[in-house]
This record gives C-alpha cells, structure tokens and sequence, in this order.
C-alpha cells in the first residue's frame, strides 16, 4: 500500500525570525556600546572649559602634569567613571524592581529606596560623624534594606498594585525627606556638607570614591544580570513560576540583595538620583520586547548614556557653573512619569 508523502510545498520552513530578532538585539546592543563610548569621550570633554580630543587622549594615557592633564586626569575621568558605574546601577535596579513588583512605575528614587539611604546617610554625618564614603556606606545600604521591607510590608506585600506601591512609595519618600531636611536645618555643618549630595551630583568623585564604590555595584549588577531567568518566570506570575521551577523566595531575596548593593552603593556615592531607573527600562523594552535577558544588559549600557548626557547638559547650560544631574534628570523624568501614570494601558495593571 502507497502512501502518499506530503507535497514539498506544505513542509514548515525553518523559523527565521528568532534568529532574526537575535541579530538585532545583539547589533542594537553593540550600536548602544557604541553611543555609550562618544558620550564617555564627551564627559571627559565637555566642561566649563573645552578640551580638545587630541588632548584628551593625551592626558588619559600620556599624563604629563599639565594643568589640562590635572583636570582630564583628577577631574574629568573619575567623573565619567563615577557617572558609568552609577548609571548602570540605577537602571539595572530599576529593571529588577519593574520585573520584581510586576509594577512598570517601579524606580528607586519614585518608590523611596534612595530616599532611605539618604536618610541613613544623613544620620551617619550628623549623629556619629561620619564623613568618608567608606564609612557611611554601609549606613546607605542599611537604609535601603529598610526601605525596601517596608515597601513590601506596607504595599501589601503579595496584593502589591503598582498604584498601592507608588502610594506607599511616595509616602515614605514625603516622610523621609521631611527627616532629611529636619536633620539638616538643625546641623548646618552636616548642611554645608550635604548640599550638593543631596540632590544628587558626581562634581565631587574622585578616583578613591569610585574605586571604593565599584566593588559593591560590580557585586550588585552581576546578581541582578543572573536573575534574568527566574524574573522572567516571576513576571508570568507565581503559579506559572513555581510550574516552570522558579524558587520564589530565593529570587526574591537575591533580588532585593541586588536592589540594596545597587542602590545604597549608587547614593552613598553620588546622592539620590531619580527617575534614571524609570525611564530606561522602558525605552528598552520597545526595542527587545518583555524578556529580561536582553532588558537588563541594555539597560546597563544605555542608562549611563542617560545619566551622562545629563551631566553634560547641566555643565554646558549653567557655564561657568553647573547643573547637578540630580535637578537634570528630574526635570526630564517628571514629565515621563506623568506620561506613564496617565497611559491607560498602565493604569489598568
């Protein structure tokens, strides 16, 4: 008995789009890299005083002692490095939030985090004097693990809505800065060396500052890049995630491990800066769609892109003084969070 074997025209062609989605992703990253690297070169460059290219290269890997080189050596770069390392953090916290919470207007600075190591940091300067970043660092990653509970505790913990933890958000973030600015009003010394910290600024990095800091941002933003997978599971929802493997609790504490290095190593060394870790992540996702795998690395490229290019812009604005990027990136972030709240779809979740 013949059978019939199926014509040549019916058999499935082999899937081309995944591959093609692949290419993309990876050439949109390295296109990512690529801009990341022209604003690098930018941050060293542009300032109240410009400085040829020419002269950059010069006084990154042929420092001489010139006065140009001082300033591109002692100033510029540990600036640039700093606003890297901290742009990176920022948006790669902001991303495990979002996918943690399952809230898209999830962000350390909208939902209290920084504001809880800002407040610790303040009480390590003005109670038990404290002044190196080596030693009010830890109080910053303290008050952000605090933070980070309460949040879960008073947002309703597994009942969490993304309107309930921006409501609880903003509530500890209204009580915290309250705290801050008592703190500071009643100890002008630890005003005098806050005033710029506070409204975040990387004016004052230098080369031990991001050396000391890197450690714990490196440790914060590995982590956060290997929980990829599970959050992906966790964004289907909890029962999808215990069917697919996912371990629950174990996600969820290393992710708040991450959250805490991320964000306490961020405003220990720089002060609180918001709305980095909100806008990004959305961004991205418009180009590589929901899976965390690709979110995360893009945002730990293109984040820094953002917090540089408002560095950049508060130098060149306000010349011969500056802008903080702190003030910067909330008058640009302000507006994006309106935008999001307001999107129906948004709303709805």
């Amino acid at each position: 008995m013949l059978v019939d074997s199926p014509p040549e025209a019916t058999k499935a062609p082999a899937p081309a789009a995944p591959q093609r989605r692949l290419v993309t992703r990876s050439m949109g990253l390295l296109a990512s890299v690529a801009v990341l690297a022209v604003v690098t070169v930018l941050g060293i460059a542009v300032g109240a005083k410009q400085i040829p290219l020419d002269q950059v290269w010069h006084g990154v890997f042929h420092y001489s002692g010139s006065d140009t080189d001082v300033v591109i050596r002692d100033v510029r770069l540990p600036r640039t490095l700093l606003g890297l390392i901290v742009g990176a953090a920022l948006g790669l916290a902001g991303t495990v939030m979002q996918a943690l919470t399952r809230n898209p207007l999830a962000d350390p600075g909208v939902l209290g985090i920084n504001a809880g190591a800002s407040a610790a940091v303040v009480s390590a300067i003005s109670f038990f004097g404290v002044t190196s970043l080596s030693g009010y660092v830890w109080f910053a990653f303290a008050g952000a693990a605090v933070v980070s509970v309460a949040l879960y505790v008073l947002g309703g913990t597994r009942n969490a809505t993304p309107v309930r933890l921006a409501l609880a958000g903003t509530a500890l973030t209204a009580v915290l800065t309250g705290y801050i600015n008592a703190v500071n009003l009643m100890d002008t010394a630890a005003l005098d060396k806050m005033r710029f910290w506070t409204v975040g600024s990387l004016a004052a990095a230098t080369t031990p500052t991001v050396s000391r800091i890197a450690p714990f941002l490196i440790a914060g933003g590995l982590l956060a890049l290997l929980l990829a997978r599970p959050l992906n599971a966790i964004a289907l929802g909890d029962d999808q995630a215990r069917a697919l493997g996912a371990r629950l609790t174990r996600t969820r504490v290393l992710a708040m491990v991450a959250i805490t290095l991320l964000c306490g190593g961020a405003t220990a060394a720089c002060g609180p800066i918001v709305y980095v870790g909100l806008m990004v992540p959305h961004v991205v996702r418009a180009i590589t769609g929901p899976d965390l795998r690709w979110i995360l690395p893009y945002s730990a490229v293109l984040s820094p892109v953002l917090l540089l290019g408002a560095d950049i812009l508060g130098r060149v604005v306000a010349r011969p003084g500056e802008l903080q990027v702190g003030i910067v990136t909330a008058v640009v972030g302000g507006p994006v969070f309106i935008y999001l709240v307001r999107r129906r779809r948004m709303a709805q979740l």
